[in-house]
């Protein structure tokens, strides 16, 4: 970011809304779910990213866990995720979350990683092992994790399709002219492989995708993205509103109305994706229990 680029004021109702979820954290529920993962040496990306749900997610019964380490060894320039050497992934990870998680009594998992790109699978097999443990521990329960592109690697991915998760995401993030200053190190024609090959390999298995919209993209890039990714199969899409972590970081260019978000999702919808999450503070595992539960209806109703 240059240090002429004028920051643009946060509009008062998104404040209040960001600041109504933060006094959330306050919360009985809010803080039995901080207090559990705290316990287990867990890490969720909810903090690690600085997301402006917490409060409410946490107080909701949802959290979204971490996995692999809290370091990624890619440099986008919208992501608050630390940027240090990664360390060495933790064997007993997975059973802690898989205990956490019975014990919460969650009924729908979400968990994420920083882009491993030093591992040799990309973290596939970790990936593979946390949704067996959890499996294990709670066999009725929605899973889905959200994982990078792995560098391409479709063995990886492959590896984690076949321990059946109910959901494969994975974001595009952004529009393809916006990847190299937004995304640098991805690729957007790897990132629409993967959700292909994953419902090519698995097609039982929901895809799921998002972006983040207010980076400088247009509305006509918006409908082509949404385009390119629905003809890859994916089932499932979330749209939320760019919030800059810091000043170092990537700058909101526009903040939408929530008029916008309405519009995108009424688009997306008949343009036929199975469910759509669309809202200025959605981000990709908001309510992805909500969301799965209605693709699985669309699904089954027709």
């Amino acid at each position: 970011m240059n240090s002429d680029t004028k920051t643009l004021p946060i509009p008062s109702w998104l404040k209040a809304a960001v600041a109504a979820n933060k006094a959330a954290l306050r919360s009985s529920g809010a803080m039995r779910i901080a207090c559990d993962i705290n316990g287990e040496k867990l890490a969720t990306v909810c903090e690690q990213a600085l997301c402006p749900n917490r409060g409410r997610c946490y107080s909701e019964g949802e959290a979204t866990f971490l996995i692999l380490g809290n370091s990624c060894t890619r440099a986008c320039s919208f992501c608050a995720v630390s940027r240090e050497k990664p360390s060495k992934p933790d064997a007993d990870e997975p059973d802690r979350i898989a205990r956490t998680s019975k014990n919460l009594e969650l009924r729908y998992i979400v968990f994420t990683s920083p882009t491993r790109d030093d591992l040799p699978d990309g973290g596939a097999e970790h990936y593979a092992k946390t949704i067996n443990a959890i499996r294990g521990e709670l066999p009725s329960a929605g899973i889905e994790p959200l994982v990078p592109d792995f560098a391409g690697n479709m063995a990886s991915l492959e590896t984690v399709l076949n321990s059946s998760p109910d959901v494969l995401a994975h974001n595009v993030e952004t529009v393809p002219r916006l990847y190299f200053s937004v995304r640098k190190g991805s690729d957007y024609g790897r990132s629409l492989e993967l959700l292909q090959y994953s419902k090519i390999f698995r097609p039982e298995i929901l895809t799921k995708s998002g972006l983040m919209l207010g980076l400088g993209e247009t509305g006509k890039e918006v409908e082509t993205t949404l385009a390119d990714i629905l003809d890859c199969g994916c089932d499932l899409l979330t749209l939320g509103q760019y919030l800059t972590p810091s000043k170092k970081h990537h700058p909101v260019k526009r903040y939408l109305d929530p008029e916008e978000f309405t519009m995108w999702l009424e688009k997306a919808k008949k343009m036929g994706f199975k469910g759509v999450m669309s809202g200025p503070l959605v981000r990709s595992s908001f309510k992805a229990g909500t969301l799965y539960k209605e693709a699985k209806e669309a699904t089954e109703a027709k």
